[in-house]
């Protein structure tokens, strides 16, 4: 039996982890949760799956929770250290970091140091920290498995295959709410409309970055450290349907994709059981009905994140992190109607033109780097 611990258990991801679990409690266990204010939630699955630890938000955070608990009540913690205590000493083997944003980078780190797997769903903990995180997975003889259903589908599609031999690789990208918007509409945008994501159950950081396709930037990052693969060989196409989740073509003109429904559980219990595989619950893919599957271009004017990602990877160094930081801070200014749509992208690129960039080496390096660009951007919000 694998015994989880799930950084993000209220979530989008840690809710559909938690239900495949569900699915298999000959297979699963679960040692250990963290989540952030949703305490109700929180002491409902804590009822359910009896984990030895969890960690909530902040101190105030724990005494609800306490009035919540029934008879069984485990080790409580609270903050990124307490997300960081349960991510390491928990009896578990596996964790699913699944903490949205940078939040996430800490417990992780320290979680692959404890020997711990890890079943990654939390991009920005290589988008921030690659070189770190990638050095410390050889380190401590870990498995990093990819939770996003685009680099799971790469991770599927080079089963077998040499990294040498493939020619590129192709994540796919839904498009949004706005694929087919215009220059001009996209400065008009509500939250409300970015919102309605038009085929993903996502939560609302996750969705905004869909959007403006920040959320594709960061995975091009992702896919960099994860597969050993240049910025010149990761490319990105819309793909409407998302039934596609991602592709690689090979030195020889072939081309092997993953398909499957636009399901998170589906990805999920594919790390969770890896090498082997489990019942995930998701509907049978009927291609039939689906009928036709198209593939567009990605326009890098009308979305300039994308270009903002690429070109992060490129220069190396602190550029990601600073990327990264400065579009949390874009992101929650357009969540409280600080700032339209389109200033997003504009945020982050002024971030990004005011850094002196460095070639980070500890985690406190990185930390910094994030650090002033959340500084630098929090001061463009006018």
């Amino acid at each position: 039996m694998r015994s989880l611990t799930i950084l993000g258990s209220t979530g989008s991801i840690g809710l559909s982890t938690l239900d495949v679990i569900r699915q298999h409690p000959d297979r699963f266990s679960v040692a250990g949760l963290a989540a952030g204010l949703d305490v109700q939630t929180l002491a409902e699955q804590i009822k359910e799956f009896r984990p030895e630890a969890v960690s909530v938000k902040d101190a105030e955070s724990v005494k609800k929770l306490q009035v919540l608990l029934g008879d069984y009540k485990p080790e409580i913690f609270f903050g990124i250290e307490g997300a960081t205590t349960i991510a390491a000493s928990t009896r578990s083997d596996m964790v699913v970091s699944a903490i949205v944003g940078a939040a996430g980078l800490v417990p992780t780190v320290n979680a692959i140091k404890a020997g711990k797997h890890i079943a990654l769903a939390n991009k920005e903990t290589l988008v921030v920290a690659g070189q770190l995180v990638s050095d410390l997975v050889t380190k401590h003889n870990v498995h990093l498995l990819p939770v996003d259903s685009e680099h799971s589908a790469i991770f599927q599609s080079l089963a077998g295959h040499r990294n040498e031999d493939v020619e590129r690789i192709i994540l796919t990208a839904s498009g949004g709410p706005f694929r087919n918007t215009s220059e001009d509409e996209l400065k008009n945008v509500t939250l409300e409309q970015a919102l309605r994501h038009p085929q993903w159950s996502m939560g609302a950081k996750i969705t905004i970055d869909s959007a403006t396709m920040m959320n594709k930037g960061l995975e091009v990052i992702e896919a960099h450290w994860l597969f050993n693969m240049p910025a010149e060989k990761i490319s990105v196409v819309v793909h409407p349907q998302s039934i596609v989740h991602s592709m690689v073509e090979y030195i020889d003109g072939c081309v092997i994709a993953q398909l499957g429904a636009p399901d998170m559980r589906a990805p999920i219990a594919y790390a969770l059981s890896y090498p082997e595989r489990c019942a995930s619950g998701i509907p049978k893919l009927d291609l039939i009905t689906i009928g036709t599957l198209t593939f567009e271009k990605p326009d890098m004017v009308r979305f300039p994140a994308l270009r903002l990602a690429f070109e992060a990877l490129k220069a190396g160094m602190t550029y990601p992190a600073v990327l990264n930081a400065a579009n949390e801070i874009a992101v929650a200014a357009f969540l409280d109607k600080k700032i339209g749509f389109t200033d997003i992208a504009k945020m982050v690129d002024k971030t990004m033109q005011a850094h002196t960039a460095y070639n980070p080496v500890e985690l406190d390096e990185y930390l910094q780097a994030d650090k002033w660009a959340r500084e630098t951007a929090q001061k463009l919000i006018v």
